[in-house]
């Protein structure tokens, strides 16, 4: 995990969609366009998707820093 960062300390280094939801309070169909549309990376084993927490932490960083250019 990149230095200094401490977000979502609380979830395991590997999370489940259920976990993106609650991490990113959003709904389900939302957590599962981020993972469809290669928004959030997944590994994937048969139908079950498993997110490395550091994804979500990437993606959080990317949209921020995609706000920050807009204003």
């Amino acid at each position: 995990m990149k230095e200094g960062i401490t977000m979502f300390a609380e979830y395991p280094d590997i999370v489940t969609v259920n976990d993106l939801v609650k991490m990113l309070h959003i709904g389900r169909n939302r957590a599962y366009k981020l993972v469809g549309d290669g928004s959030i990376r997944t590994i994937r084993f048969g139908t079950t998707h498993r997110i490395p927490k550091q994804c979500v932490i990437d993606y959080v960083m990317r949209v921020t820093a995609d706000k920050e250019k807009e204003n």
